[in-house]
């Protein structure tokens, strides 16, 4: 049965589908709520049009499903499967740190106390996680030494000879050795175990303090002392819980930072209402889970990579192509993709939270995703109490996920930048990639800013010896270029600069480079032609591709490696260059707004002009307002001449042009 034929036979209920390649291995997993419409919907154009789904469906040939009961299940159970899969085009967490817990094992006949980092189905009763991850050692220890229970590898299941020294320190009841403890007392004590670790500290002191008076009016006196040390224990933990918990609120908040395919992500763990540890997660060469929106319609595009299942897919004819027919004509490869954070927060939070015992009340993300409401609905019902996941807009939770956001850019910095060789291999690796004579030790990068030809800028930042030199930074105003013609206000400007430099037998940078591609280049040749330069190193770096092109060997780009040093070196001096005109840019515009035409309008001073800015934002909002909007803010005769200014303005721009 071919994969058509096979699509016609699926179910419309709930459950899992299984996408498998031709090797038989499963690439991708997803759920649905209608398995048959979410599968067909993989067949549309729109759809393979996506760099990911195209891709999948390239390879995809043929595809399994797995029916549940509703999309609470579906969910789980999505999770489960790539979990033991591992699917290639499915997002994977790929953090291998996990949190202690504690391990009580009520199963054996003298339970013991562990540390574990796996949770088990093995009868034991599990408590945690732990923040941070030495809590739980600390716990257990006290546990030792004030409850006695051990944490040995004695086997219990028989008595020995005689107890360890754990026995004779008073940090075990000795349940190894026969008559040290009784099985009533030893269960008693795990009881008080188990009450502290669930934090019900209020059972638990009333039973102990019973005990203590009837031990001390029995004149059990050693009995009635321990059991008044575990008290006073449990005063003290009460005591440092109420001081830490202020707001006693728990909650988990996620940040992030994608750029060059690569993906940094904070988790912030929140315990009474602190911040007592982190996590952090890194992918690198993420091209899988790019996805590209085509939809022109943003309200009508869909967050998720998966095809909408609300589009009805083409109905399957018996002639039909094979499926890996339908897709050929998808260049997927000439498709621009943007990270998609809501798909991967949606399978991130699934695979953290579906198989832990403990949630936090809040999650806070700093994005929407389809699976949020569904994925909160069912942790509250595996937890048994309410679990909230919130993607907060503004307020103090989402300065809070902000802050995450800038720790995880922090983080990626130290995972792909900051750690990195040293200045002078870094400078070497770039002599060697641009093929320079010399060690590059001074670079000047250009850039162009303007609005459609209007307030045309450039800047000019220097890097040099491991450093941006602000010091020398320049900012010039383009004069002979009218319009847009980036290239003729390339070349202006780099005649400009290096011209004075040679006027005033000043040495020339190591490196030139320009924000551009080939066009923006040749131009700053020409005007280094022009002065008698001709032996200048010159290089630019294409936005989009990233392609660095050296003056010479054109026809040989140097496209290095997306976490190399030396590019991220060129990208921020780049980026920096960029910046500079564009702030310079700004400030222009505002001087030009200042400057602006209506002060040749009758009745408009500085004031007025002023009022008419603040209130409408720009000209062009002035130009656009009625008569009534303007009386708001100018008098009546002052509006009328401000609309009959422009009215005038407007209908000699609209005549046409005579040619003799």
């Amino acid at each position: 049965m071919d994969l058509y034929q096979k699509i016609r036979t699926i179910p419309t209920q709930p459950g899992c589908y299984l996408y498998k390649n031709a090797e038989g291995e499963v690439i991708y997993v997803g759920k649905a709520k209608n398995l048959r419409a979410r599968v067909r919907s993989y067949f549309l154009d729109a759809s393979q049009a996506n760099a990911k789904t195209g891709s999948l469906m390239r390879e995809a040939v043929d595809v399994e499903y797995i029916t549940v009961a509703n999309e609470h299940e579906a969910l789980a159970l999505e999770n489960n499967l790539i979990k033991q899969k591992k699917p290639r085009f499915n997002i994977l967490l790929r953090d291998d740190k996990t949190y202690p817990y504690i391990k009580l094992t009520l199963s054996d006949r003298y339970p013991k106390v562990f540390v574990t980092r796996r949770l088990r189905k093995d009868g034991s009763a599990y408590f945690g996680p732990y923040f941070p991850g030495n809590l739980a050692y600390r716990l257990v220890d006290l546990i030792h030494r004030t409850f006695l229970i051990p944490s040995c590898k004695v086997d219990l299941s028989r008595y020995h000879p005689r107890a360890c020294l754990q026995y004779y320190i008073k940090r075990c009841l000795g349940p190894c050795v026969e008559g040290l403890t009784t099985p009533e007392a030893y269960r008693q004590t795990v009881r008080d175990v188990q009450l502290f670790l669930e934090g019900k500290p209020n059972e638990l002191e009333q039973s102990l303090t019973t005990r203590m008076e009837e031990a001390a009016e029995t004149q059990q006196f050693e009995l009635a002392a321990r059991l008044r040390d575990q008290l006073v224990t449990l005063h003290q933990m009460q005591d440092k819980q109420r001081i830490a918990t202020t707001d006693n609120e728990d909650a988990d908040v996620f940040g992030y930072h994608y750029e060059n395919e690569m993906l940094a992500v904070n988790l912030f763990h929140m315990r009474g209402g602190k911040i007592v540890d982190r996590r952090d997660f890194f992918w690198e060469d993420l091209p899988e889970f790019l996805s590209e929106t085509l939809n022109e319609n943003p309200d009508e595009a869909n967050p998720n990579l998966e095809p909408n299942p609300k589009v009805s897919a083409p109905e399957i004819d018996e002639d039909a192509p094979a499926a890996l027919d339908i897709v050929q004509h998808t260049a997927v490869s000439e498709l621009g993709g943007t990270f998609n954070p809501a798909e991967f927060f949606s399978a991130l939070l699934k695979q953290l939270y579906l198989d832990q015992s403990y949630v936090p009340r809040s999650v806070l993300v700093p994005v929407e995703f389809p699976d949020r409401v569904i994925l909160a609905e069912l942790l509250t019902e595996r937890t048994g109490r309410r679990v909230e996941i919130l993607a907060p807009q503004r307020g103090e939770k989402r300065s809070l996920v902000d802050l995450v956001c800038q720790n995880a850019k922090q983080s990626y910095d130290q995972r792909f930048r900051v750690l990195q060789p040293s200045i002078k291999a870094i400078q070497e690796a770039l002599q060697d990639a641009l093929t320079l004579e010399e060690l590059p030790r001074r670079i000047e990068c250009f850039d162009i800013s303007h609005i459609q030809g209007a307030e045309t800028v450039a800047s000019m930042v220097v890097w040099e010896d491991g450093a941006m030199k602000k010091s020398d930074y320049r900012k010039f105003q383009v004069k002979t270029v009218t319009g847009v013609d980036d290239f003729a206000s390339m070349r202006e400007i780099i005649q400009r600069r290096y011209k004075r430099l040679l006027d005033d037998n000043k040495p020339f940078p190591s490196l030139i480079l320009i924000d551009g591609g080939l066009g923006q280049l040749h131009a700053a040749y020409a005007a280094l032609e022009e002065i008698g330069v001709t032996l200048q190193p010159l290089a630019s770096i294409a936005k989009k591709e990233e392609i660095i092109y050296v003056y010479g060997q054109e026809n040989e780009p140097v496209v290095l490696d997306r976490r190399s040093p030396v590019l991220h070196l060129v990208q921020k001096i780049r980026d920096e260059s960029h910046r500079f005109a564009v702030t310079y840019h700004r400030k222009r515009r505002e001087m030009r707004d200042r400057d602006s035409e209506l002060l040749a309008i009758p009745g408009v001073g500085p004031r007025t002009r002023q009022r008419l800015l603040e209130h409408f934002g720009s000209i062009r909002g002035i130009k656009q307002a009625s008569p009534d909007a303007l009386t708001a803010v100018v008098s009546t005769a002052t509006a009328e001449s401000i609309r009959a200014h422009f009215d005038t303005e407007s209908k000699a721009t609209a005549l046409p042009v005579l040619n003799d």
